[in-house]
């Protein structure tokens, strides 16, 4: 078993809190896990996502809004995609009016 194994799959747990039509942070799921300095850990653990479907790995952006993780579903514009098919608005790869959408879950799952 892998070091990090137990920490992704804490972050896979979060994520699949989220709800439908709202993104968060992979910085907001660190924080929440008291890991505040490991965002990067986080996009780790979505990036090995890919196979789960479970895992709304699409809701996670980071703290501007930017769909960085866009390169981890093929290439394509599927995360867009998937976004604005829940209501999620997005131009040029940004979540549009981030605050309105976002989910915190420092907030909401305590």
């Amino acid at each position: 078993m892998k070091a990090n194994e137990g920490f992704f799959e804490r972050v896979y747990e979060v994520c699949r809190l989220i709800p439908e039509g709202r993104v968060t942070s992979y910085g907001a799921i660190a924080k929440y896990l008291g890991a505040a300095r490991s965002a990067r850990m986080v996009g780790w653990a979505m990036n090995s996502s890919g196979n789960m479907d479970d895992v709304p790995a699409h809701r996670v952006v980071n703290r501007n809004g930017l769909l960085t993780g866009k390169s981890h579903f093929g290439g394509s514009d599927a995360m867009q995609q998937l976004l604005e098919e829940e209501g999620v608005p997005v131009k040029n790869l940004q979540v549009q009016d981030f605050n309105k959408y976002f989910w915190d879950p420092g907030k909401e799952l305590t």
